[in-house]
């Protein structure tokens, strides 16, 4: 799989040949977009997210999130995009690869979110797909891992849609909207893909 980027000097732009996004590491201009998908969204976003604190939305929380963001990229342990339309270079969403694991394991965990107004259209999918790619072809990972609340269907089907299977159910996993709540739990392998070799 190749990954063209849209500038020579940015390495850290992802797209598919034929897809109708692209994935691009955060940058500090993105934060209106940013604020307003979310604001937009709040309430679509909320019942599936971690709380927000009261600063979720401003330049400075932004400026700190792209800050760690740069950190953990640098360090090998999480890779965090953003989600644009290829017509229009319209904020979709976002999507990570974090806690990265070497050695013995080179696996990580995969999550993501959507703006309200752009889900149910097949965005999100070319989108994992191309984070899939990236994850075991260009970090040479082996195993991919996903969670979703029990009743968050949409997001059950796309990980299956896009190669995912389901290994467990975890109790009270994580805590998302303000309590512990259980999840299941999803991977898929390398070998589930007709990917290349990974390059390193």
């Amino acid at each position: 799989m190749i990954f063209p980027v849209r500038r020579k000097d940015d390495y850290r732009t992802l797209m598919r040949t034929g897809s109708r996004v692209y994935l691009r590491q955060g940058r500090l201009s993105d934060w209106r977009a940013w604020s307003q998908l979310r604001e937009l969204s709040r309430g679509f976003l909320t019942p599936w997210e971690p709380s927000w604190p009261e600063d979720a939305l401003t330049r400075r929380a932004f400026r700190r999130r792209l800050k760690q963001s740069v950190q953990e990229w640098e360090q090998g342990l999480t890779y965090s995009f953003l989600i644009f339309r290829a017509e229009d270079d319209a904020l979709l969403g976002g999507i990570t690869l974090s806690n990265v694991r070497r050695g013995v394991a080179q696996t990580c965990s995969l999550g993501y979110w959507i703006g309200e107004p752009h889900a149910r259209q097949g965005y999100m999918a070319e989108a994992l797909r191309t984070v899939i790619d990236y994850g075991f072809n260009h970090l040479g990972l082996h195993r991919l891992e996903a969670a979703c609340l029990p009743n968050n269907v949409a997001s059950q089907r796309l990980l299956i849609k896009c190669g995912f299977s389901q290994q467990g159910y975890a109790r009270q996993y994580l805590r998302i909207n303000g309590k512990w709540q259980d999840h299941l739990l999803f991977d898929t392998l390398r070998s589930d893909h007709d990917l290349e070799r990974p390059r390193r």
